[in-house]
């Protein structure tokens, strides 16, 4: 039934939308390498022993431990930091809009990887979605507000999108065999973070001020820090693993990067402003878009 993994994946991308904004003020408060680093080392216990309760260890296929560790290196730890810088720098709506582009990039990755191919209507409906989202981001800019100030040089944070969203495609495709073999998407991500967790973690003990925290920590910020990440890392990434294991996999991460449209109610409820009309427009073209891909 692919209403499921649809569902899942669109879950995965009001869930990331979320988490980013959340994610805005502690981010800039620690710097990308801590914010992290905190992240990482909570959610893998966390996910960990979720994995232990629920007895998922045991559906973990080891003989694909090179797709894990490259998993792990790129998907997680290099695409992560990529992203948190980029929303450091950007705020969250210009790392949304870096991000939309993880469909077709991922789309492109496993055509030569998997061999998997689209429909025209499959196409399609890519294309409207991509559109909606792009104009969405566009137009929905307000540089008066604190979200949308820019911290530092544009193409730094377009090199940074670029990176994230390269590193995310190619970690979520490196496990879809593992999961094809029955592997929970809870199981890969109590691989995927733990380790994760271990690298940035040695990391951090290298003496230089690159890897400080830029503020220090309390247990407010520490709150701050964390409830994004589980967000993010376990309840988001788990959906989309599930779409992409159940649903062709450039179109699971297109419905999964619809977050440009959804933070857009997310930041008016939050700074009290409504979207501008074409932003609008924007989200009702994504919607039209993933019933396309849906029903077609």
């Amino acid at each position: 039934m692919l209403l499921l993994p649809i569902a899942a994946a669109v879950g995965a991308s009001t869930g990331w939308a979320t988490g980013i904004v959340l994610a805005q003020t502690p981010a800039r408060l620690l710097g990308a390498f801590e914010f992290t680093r905190i992240q990482l080392t909570a959610c893998a216990a966390l996910v960990s022993a979720l994995c232990a309760i629920l007895g998922y260890w045991s559906s973990i296929p080891w003989h694909h431990w090179p797709a894990f560790v490259l998993s792990t290196t790129f998907g997680i730890l290099a695409g992560n930091l990529a992203m948190v810088e980029c929303l450091r720098l950007g705020g969250p709506r210009r790392t949304e809009l870096m991000l939309s582009l993880k469909g077709p990039v991922v789309a492109v990755m496993a055509f030569f990887w998997f061999g998997e191919t689209l429909g025209t209507w499959d196409i399609i409906g890519g294309l409207v979605v991509l559109s909606g989202l792009l104009l969405a981001v566009q137009f929905c800019s307000n540089e008066n507000s604190d979200c949308d100030r820019l911290n530092g040089q544009l193409w730094a944070v377009v090199l940074l999108g670029l990176v994230a969203v390269l590193c995310q495609g190619f970690g979520f495709l490196a496990v879809k065999p593992a999961m094809a073999e029955g592997m929970s998407p809870l199981a890969v991500s109590a691989v995927r973070l733990p380790g994760a967790a271990f690298i940035i973690s040695v990391i951090a003990l290298w003496p230089t001020l690159v890897f400080k925290p830029k503020s220090q920590l309390t247990v407010p910020l520490l709150g701050q820090t964390i409830l994004p990440g589980v967000i993010g890392y376990i309840i988001s990434t788990s959906l989309l693993l599930y779409a992409f294991n159940n649903f062709h996999a450039g179109l699971a991460a297109i419905l999964g990067s619809l977050s440009p449209v959804l933070v857009l109610p997310i930041l008016w409820l939050k700074e009290k402003q409504a979207p501008k009309p074409l932003a609008t427009l924007g989200a009702f073209a994504v919607v039209g878009g993933t019933a396309i891909i849906a029903l077609l």
